[in-house]
């Protein structure tokens, strides 16, 4: 069908971006964590008896949900009560409408999992997800009133002899308190806690001064259910009860934000045209994301604010297009040598930074106003970028649960623009990244995915590294020998959100960038066209 790779790789481009050109919500992975909240918080809601099968099907063989470790701790929570809440609303005798005794099995599983977890002593340590310290306590404290209630009531199946469950560590009781009671007393609710408005409860339930974007509160599905509330989803009238229908899937779940149309573009455009493969993209997303930013820069998605990560890969792809704006907006964000996600955030993000030296560096013209500025900042985010490494060469992020992400953002950017001062960090991650190569030719922090692959070759092939060129190559190429195996399979979660999640195309973009610029090296094409990767 193809005479070359290149004609290949320009016509899957091609298709990614018009895909994604029609589809104004963004394809993102269901979210149990989110779903989970759907069934407890809007029960009448169409889809609700999908959304509970879902849960069903997706429980770990452990009893928990979600992702390894402390990443199962949110969903686990969240599916849990989502379950026990559907058993005391519904009861026994709603047998149609639900596989009793299939919940009441997942449930008490559940329940073990995380007794197991937080009662006995058993280390757990919470991953930097969105929210997590207010979310895990005001979960635990809606299954304990559920286990407090089922205690005193007749439930076949369900172990009556639980106790409550402990809040761990890391977690934040004071901060949850104090919001509640100041939404309870009429206060204006943070625009941050939008995104997890479910953490309030009832008292955020159709408070007036929040007011929905396109039909959401914060771009969650969550968040919206709870200001909307139950009473008001059994008519399709509201806006917000559309929305909630327009973002399930046919199986009822939803993925953990929505929409998020202007994080997939920046992120898909920008990976395709830094690997050439995107000289040509279509000019509705590109009109699209520059009509994203406002005063303050742009957001991932619609009822979301302003962020320094959303707004720096909007400007560096379009920069890496010929259809440049004003980075100007990018010093609202800056923190003494860094430069802050969100106003007051609990941690910096490394891939942030990575992303604002990126937009600094192509927006760098020779008559940029206040270009000296500009500079000094470059110099700072080397610097800073060089100081948050590893010791073994590798990066750690908020953002993502892979350091093979947040490696591939610093190494990139540092190989780019941070010069000479930038290049013994790069030649760390290079050396992190051949060190770390698994048998089978993959990268992963858990086992070897596609996404991490692709991250991984990237670091290797757009470093600059000389001096192993061999080596290299033969390390990307046998990466290269994985993804073609590989890669039309699902992709695990693996981003940070309220729980772990998938931006489908933005990781297929990654790893056709990470193919193309395989191909488009000598060595490395050589190796793969001789089948001699491995």
């Amino acid at each position: 069908m193809y005479d070359s790779w290149p004609e290949k790789a320009n016509s899957r481009a091609a298709a990614l971006l018009s895909e994604m050109a029609s589809d104004p919500d963004g394809q993102f992975s269901p979210s149990v964590y989110e779903t989970g909240r759907l069934v407890s918080l809007v029960p009448s809601l169409l889809g609700h008896r999908q959304r509970i099968r879902f849960l069903l099907e997706h429980q770990n063989v452990d009893g928990t949900w979600g992702g390894p470790g402390g990443y199962a701790l949110a969903p686990t929570l969240s599916a849990t009560e989502a379950l026990l809440s559907s058993l005391r609303e519904r009861g026994a005798g709603d047998e149609e409408r639900m596989p009793y005794d299939s919940i009441v099995g997942a449930a008490d599983r559940g329940l073990r999992a995380l007794f197991s977890r937080l009662d006995n002593g058993e280390a757990l340590t919470l991953p930097d997800t969105v929210a997590i310290e207010i979310i895990v306590p005001a979960l635990i404290a809606d299954i304990n009133e559920h286990l407090g209630w089922f205690g005193n009531a007749s439930l076949t199946g369900l172990n009556s002899s639980y106790g409550r469950l402990r809040t761990p560590r890391g977690t934040n009781v004071e901060l949850l308190t104090a919001l509640r009671e100041s939404v309870s007393q009429g206060q204006a609710v943070p625009i941050k806690l939008l995104h997890s408005l479910e953490v309030i409860g009832t008292p955020a339930q159709g408070v007036l001064s929040i007011e929905t974007a396109q039909g959401s509160v914060g771009c969650s599905p969550a968040a919206t259910a709870t200001w909307l509330g139950d009473l008001a989803t059994r008519t399709n009238h509201h806006r917000s009860v559309r929305y909630l229908e327009a973002v399930q899937a046919q199986n009822g779940a939803v993925p953990v934000a929505a929409p998020l149309s202007l994080f997939e573009r920046a992120w898909v455009l920008a990976s395709l045209a830094e690997a050439g493969l995107a000289p040509t993209a279509e000019h509705g997303l590109v009109v699209s994301i520059h009509a994203s930013f406002g005063e303050f820069g742009a957001a991932g998605g619609h009822g979301l604010p302003t962020d320094a990560d959303d707004t720096a890969t909007a400007l560096y792809a379009l920069a890496l297009l010929e259809y440049p704006r004003s980075p100007d907006c990018l010093w609202a964000f800056q923190v003494d040598e860094h430069f802050s996600c969100f106003p007051d955030e609990r941690t910096p993000s490394t891939s942030t930074n990575a992303h604002v030296l990126q937009a600094f560096g192509a927006c760098l013209t020779p008559g940029l106003p206040e270009r000296s500025r500009y500079l000094e900042a470059i110099g700072s985010l080397v610097g800073w970028l060089g100081d948050h490494q590893d010791a073994e060469g590798s990066w750690r992020d908020k953002w993502h649960a892979s350091p093979y992400y947040a490696t591939k953002c610093c190494a990139v950017a540092l190989a780019d623009y941070g010069g000479e001062a930038g290049a013994a960090s790069v030649s760390r991650a290079v050396r992190w990244v051949l060190e770390t190569q698994r048998h089978d030719g993959s990268w992963g922090r858990w086992a070897g995915t596609c996404e991490e692959t692709a991250y991984a070759i990237q670091i290797l092939l757009r470093a600059n590294h000389s001096g192993a060129e061999d080596t290299i190559a033969r390390a990307a190429a046998r990466g290269c020998a994985f993804l073609r195996v590989e890669e039309h399979r699902d992709h695990p979660p693996l981003w940070h959100d309220k729980d772990l999640y998938t931006p489908v195309r933005i990781v297929r973009a990654e790893i056709l960038a990470a193919l193309h610029l395989a191909h488009a090296d000598g060595l490395v094409s050589t190796l793969i066209s001789q089948g001699d990767a491995l």
